[in-house]
């Protein structure tokens, strides 16, 4: 194989991580050209030894020592040797993405049954230890872009936002707020993979939780739930017995005020004397009324006229005398 001259990082995509230079064949004298955003590793026997950064170099034993010592080169040898180049990405790439793949199930217990959860958004990293990044993450192959980094990461990533996720709702988040604790959650679930990442070489720049949602059967249930919630809460706040069967009573007597075939004075004495039998709105109109109707008939029988009557019929059934009837009709008429 001819010997190499010039080792420069020649892949046809700037998505890669890592790209391993074709050849391994080095001549003494070769050039080296790091390009900006660049790191390049040689590695001898799977041990990462010289490392350059950005730059053109000539290849020659002052600045491979690392590697010199390893193949016990002679001083000032200009022997051909044989290593791996490795070529390692330090740019940020911010615009990966993630998504879970199946929902994830939450128990809600604001609602009290589960549901599923699907959330999505992206993240950027860089590589900030190239030799740890290439030895654990990288290891046999020869190339590492985005989507190897994506592929092999999700799944600490998804189990970091679901082991979030089910913390926030045991604590009492309701499922249908949790989308506007999105910084929140997205700060947290940033610190909780960084640890994971720092340990192949790899920092994590941003990460962002775009949304969480739910799909549309299960939402529509919710919602349900909710509106059904809060209407107990406000019918049990009311003014009038602050219990639902109040309002219950209230269509009751609705009911029985449209009914065309009685009285409207006698269906409500009527409604609210059976309501008073199990209801307590209905129990206090029914004694309500009970207490206006002999309010009414005790007013009558007050009126003097009455009183006359009454005592001419005494009179004349033998119950009193004409004295007697003379001095009561007197009293009568002088009370007017």
């Amino acid at each position: 194989m001819a010997l190499i001259d010039v080792i420069k990082c020649e892949t046809p995509s700037d998505s890669f991580f890592a790209w391993k230079f074709d050849s391994t064949d080095i001549n003494f004298g070769s050039q080296l050209i790091v390009g900006e955003g660049q790191v390049a590793i040689f590695v001898k026997g799977g041990e990462a030894l010289d490392t350059f950064h950005p730059g053109t170099y000539t290849l020659k034993t002052g600045n491979i020592p690392l590697l010199e010592k390893l193949i016990n080169l002679p001083f000032g040898g200009d022997t051909p040797y044989s290593a791996e180049v490795w070529f390692i990405s330090t740019t940020i790439k911010r615009d990966l993405k993630w998504g879970t793949a199946t929902p994830i199930p939450l128990l809600d217990k604001s609602i009290g049954f589960p549901v599923s959860l699907r959330a999505f958004g992206k993240w950027g990293i860089r590589i900030d230890d190239p030799r740890a990044f290439l030895l654990q993450f990288v290891g046999s192959q020869s190339y590492a872009d985005d989507k190897k980094i994506v592929d092999y990461l999700i799944g600490e990533i998804i189990q970091k936002i679901s082991d979030l996720l089910a913390e926030k709702i045991r604590e009492g988040m309701p499922v249908l707020e949790i989308n506007a604790e999105l910084n929140e959650l997205s700060n947290e679930t940033r610190l909780n993979i960084s640890d994971e990442f720092n340990k192949y070489g790899i920092e994590v720049i941003n990460y962002n939780i775009e949304n969480i949602n739910i799909p549309n059967d299960e939402l529509s249930k919710i919602q349900d739930v909710y509106i059904k919630t809060f209407e107990a809460k406000e019918l049990s706040n009311t003014e009038l017995t602050k219990s639902y069967a109040a309002i219950k009573s209230f269509e009751v007597l609705g009911d029985a005020a449209n009914n065309s075939s009685d009285g409207g004075v006698g269906a409500m004495m009527s409604a609210g004397i059976g309501l008073g039998a199990g209801l307590p709105l209905g129990q206090q109109m029914g004694q309500q009324m009970s207490i206006d109707a002999s309010q009414n008939s005790s007013q009558a029988s007050d009126d003097p006229k009455s009183k006359l009557l009454k005592l001419k019929q005494l009179l004349d059934e033998s119950l009193i005398t004409q004295a007697q009837f003379d001095e009561k009709q007197a009293e009568i008429l002088k009370d007017l």
